[in-house]
């Protein structure tokens, strides 16, 4: 039997980009930049605890915490709300863009990926589709990510704000790249290269569930799920990706964090591994999971709806 015909192979990778690009809809970019903001304002108090954990490696200056609790009840008698919230402003930024982003570049290849074929993607496809718009994602948004660690990790800030290095994401945009360059902006891009692993892992994740859930209950593949149902699939998708992935997030922390200097990827795996063995590479885990997992929720529910609602708005004007 012949095989099913795909997209025309483009004569250069101008050529395929220019085909992958007739197929992006700024539907896809809004639903995704709306789900990620909303998510972030939730629940950005965890992505500090688990940020400051990831960061732990005995320095003496570093906050003592006992548990997830514990480091919220003293931020918070510390430096109040707006401890909580230290770094909110790049993490909205940052996971606004990055959401929208992948969903816009991720449709798009997938869309290309599927043009002139009837059958479903099969899940090396979803996952090398979606490695793609990380990839795309991450180059773009890389130096928002930088400036979110450091302010972060500004410890006490909000007791005495005098004393912060960095005033805001502009302000630590203009000084990092003025004393670090380019590559300052760019500290811990290679892990996080390594780390789109993690979306792809969750999309591929979140695409198979969606069509195995629809062959079980004999509906089309493509049928569009309620809100309970999304949400089952995403937090089961962003679990999985978590847990196969998560070191990579406690390298890139500390590679981006400015209390403690790295040579690169391999010094900050050698002496974690040395000082802290296995545990090292899952610091701040539970947090983690407590916030990534409600704000993928969040996130691929707010994303489904909106994009549904806009595709169907462009196409009662059409």
């Amino acid at each position: 039997m012949a095989a099913p015909p795909g997209p025309a192979l483009p004569s250069s990778p101008a050529g395929m980009v220019r085909q992958v690009f007739r197929h992006v809809h700024y539907e896809n970019l809004v639903a995704g930049l709306s789900g990620g903001v909303l998510s972030t304002l939730v629940l950005h108090p965890l992505d500090l605890v688990k940020i400051r954990f990831a960061v732990s490696d005995g320095l003496d200056l570093r906050p003592k915490y006992n548990g997830i609790l514990h480091c919220l009840v003293t931020v918070w008698q510390r430096e109040g709300l707006r401890g909580l919230y230290q770094g909110v402003t790049p993490n909205m930024w940052g996971a606004g863009a990055s959401w929208g982003l992948y969903f816009f570049f991720y449709s798009a290849i997938k869309a290309y990926k599927k043009e002139g074929r009837t059958e479903n993607l099969s899940a090396t496809e979803h996952l090398f589709s979606a490695a793609g718009a990380g990839a795309l994602t991450l180059c773009l948004t890389n130096p928002i990510w930088v400036t979110k660690t450091r302010l972060v990790l500004q410890y006490d800030a909000g007791a005495d704000p005098s004393k912060r290095q960095y005033r805001g994401m502009f302000d630590a945009l203009a000084k990092i790249y003025r004393n670090e360059g380019i590559p300052g902006l760019y500290k811990g891009f290679v892990p996080g290269l390594l780390g789109t692993s993690h979306g792809a892992l969750q999309f591929m994740a979140y695409e198979e569930l969606k069509m195995d859930y629809n062959k079980h209950l004999n509906r089309p593949s493509d049928t569009k799920l309620n809100t309970l149902e999304y949400i089952a699939m995403a937090a089961l998708s962003k679990i999985f990706a978590v847990v196969a992935t998560y070191p990579y997030q406690v390298v890139r922390a500390r590679l981006q964090d400015q209390h403690n200097r790295y040579s690169g990827v391999i010094d900050v795996i050698s002496r974690t591994w040395r000082k802290e063995g296995v545990h090292g590479f899952y610091k701040g885990i539970i947090p983690n999971v407590l916030r990534v997992t409600p704000a993928c929720c969040i996130t691929f529910v707010v994303y489904e709806n909106v994009s549904r609602f806009l595709f169907n708005f462009r196409k009662e004007k059409e």
